[in-house]
């Protein structure tokens, strides 16, 4: 487990003052868990990312009911995982057991109050959806200039480099991601930033028909032109669904996600990508 000035362990002695106490500024959540507890392994990461990516914004108090069941019964922990909020000493919110990440984001929410520059992401990242890549590209510059390189910033960053062409720096933003829950979402962008540099420096393959139909693809979705270029990879993937060892599927899960869940054309070609592969 990691420990920083965000994220502590504390017991029944300096419960008053590393929780309560603190509270009185920042908000503290609280975790009530065991070593023997299957849902904290899962949900305990959670909370310690979140705080890290918060920056601040909330601490993490982590209590070992076993160690300490004075704190269980005082605060009525009856089953655990169970997660409370404190603020200004009180509880103001709680939850029991695991919830999913989207549900924690919300908790989360609902006791810190956005950053300016948590505000600023938004804002970025609703250019993004937008499609104005240049707006959103200098407002996460912006944001990493104050010192606020969050993993939201670095993705979202990367994702509006990909989509004007700037795919080296884009690359090395991917290649040098924090370790973050959003680390699996910049690890599927990968291998069409790759592609993009390897197009540029006359290093994709160059020996078949096939190799040819994803050169193309390739091409189209540095244009800006997805989904023409979903459909060329998937033609791929229906003569050789293990062509380049997987690489036409790892692409289009790429270029997914710069569509973007919104873009209803997303649900439809996840599930003709679905329907080649199975």
């Amino acid at each position: 487990m990691m420990a920083s000035d965000n994220i502590i362990d504390v017991n029944e002695l300096d419960f008053e003052y590393e929780v309560l106490s603190y509270s009185q500024n920042i908000p503290v959540v609280v975790d009530f868990w065991a070593t023997w507890c299957q849902p904290c392994k899962t949900l305990g990461p959670m909370l310690e990312a979140m705080a890290q990516e918060a920056g601040g914004a909330f601490r993490l108090a982590r209590v070992d009911v076993d160690k300490n069941p004075n704190l269980a019964l005082r605060y009525s922990v009856r089953s655990i995982p169970t997660v409370k909020a404190f603020t200004s000493g009180q509880v103001v919110s709680e939850f029991v057991g695991m919830i999913p990440e989207e549900r924690l984001s919300e908790f989360l929410g609902k006791i810190t109050p956005p950053s300016p520059q948590q505000l600023q992401l938004e804002k970025a990242d609703s250019f993004l959806k937008l499609k104005q890549w240049g707006q959103a590209e200098k407002l996460y510059r912006d944001l990493i200039d104050q010192s606020a390189d969050m993993p939201g910033t670095m993705l979202g960053l990367a994702k509006a480099l990909l989509m004007q062409n700037k795919n080296g720096e884009a690359l090395e933003l991917l290649r040098n991601f924090p370790a973050s829950r959003l680390m699996n979402t910049a690890e599927l962008l990968r291998p069409y930033a790759e592609d993009l540099v390897a197009m540029a420096n006359g290093k994709l393959a160059d020996e078949t028909d096939l190799d040819a139909a994803f050169q193309m693809a390739v091409r189209l979705a540095s244009r800006g032109n997805l989904p023409a270029a979903l459909d060329g990879f998937l033609d791929i993937l229906r003569q050789n669904k293990n062509y380049r060892r997987g690489r036409a599927r790892q692409v289009i899960l790429s270029l997914l996600e710069l569509l973007g869940e919104e873009d209803p054309q997303t649900r439809q070609y996840r599930s003709e990508l679905a329907s080649v592969l199975f």
